[in-house]
């Protein structure tokens, strides 16, 4: 009998370009004490973002459950993991208006970072570089532009909420809506989508160059790598098993 054809649909993602912030990676004088301040935000830069696979991904995206279903096993980013994966500690002159949202134009922050870089004030030249990554970056609305939600996030020293949720929120949107532009921080999620894949060399090398599509289909509960890094909420307090991502 012949097997019923998955029904996929079209979607792009938002992949902003990143040129210009990587040549402000200089201006990070001390690499380490960044980390320390700012989390895994560097990783951003440098990540390299499969969109094959990630394309292939989101047609598993089950809005019931809200996961990604597979046929031996589901997946879901949990809130834990983002943390883990940008690290827990993740922290009006040219205000203007694009697509009805206020924020600050990437050019200008991009010329205020040099500047700050130039005169050596390396706390001010490291807080705008870390605006320009949380706006165009982590939450990528409208190109080179940051707009005043991604400044109220960065002023709550923690992303990770909003990230996830903002990812959920897209995915979500999207199939509702037939396909479409995925807008969330693709790199987390490729990176969390990875971390779970079988680490064999057979897996990796892929030496028969069999299609994405095909080799996450034949993946069973086996294969995948669970959870080894971060721990789990899973109570409140001396209340186990408490639901903690909501309806």
């Amino acid at each position: 009998m012949e097997r019923q054809r998955r029904n996929t649909k079209k979607y792009s993602f938002r992949q902003p370009d990143l040129k210009e912030l990587r040549n402000l990676t200089p201006c990070v004088l001390d690499p380490l004490g960044f980390k320390a301040r700012f989390g895994k935000l560097l990783f951003v830069l440098t990540t390299q973002v499969d969109e094959g696979l990630m394309s292939v991904l989101v047609q598993f995206y089950d809005p019931l459950y809200r996961c990604f279903t597979f046929p031996d096993f589901q997946l879901l980013p949990t809130l834990e993991e983002y943390a883990y994966l940008v690290d827990e500690s993740l922290v009006g002159a040219h205000m203007t208006t694009k697509g009805g949202i206020q924020g600050l134009p990437s050019e200008f922050l991009i010329s205020q970072a040099i500047m700050y870089g130039k005169a050596m004030s390396e706390d001010a030249s490291e807080a705008i570089f870390v605006l320009l990554i949380y706006g165009p970056v982590l939450f990528p609305n409208i190109d080179k532009f940051v707009d005043v939600n991604a400044i109220r996030i960065f002023s709550t020293l923690n992303p990770v909420p909003t990230l996830l949720g903002d990812t959920y929120f897209s995915l979500h949107m999207r199939n509702a809506k037939g396909g479409g532009t995925i807008v969330c921080y693709l790199p987390l999620l490729y990176k969390w989508f990875i971390s779970h894949l079988p680490q064999t060399v057979a897996f990796k090398e892929n030496k028969g160059c069999l299609r994405w599509s095909t080799r996450l289909m034949s993946l069973t509960n086996d294969d995948i790598s669970w959870y080894n890094r971060v721990q789990i909420i899973d109570s409140y307090g001396e209340f186990s098993n408490v639901p903690l991502l909501g309806g």
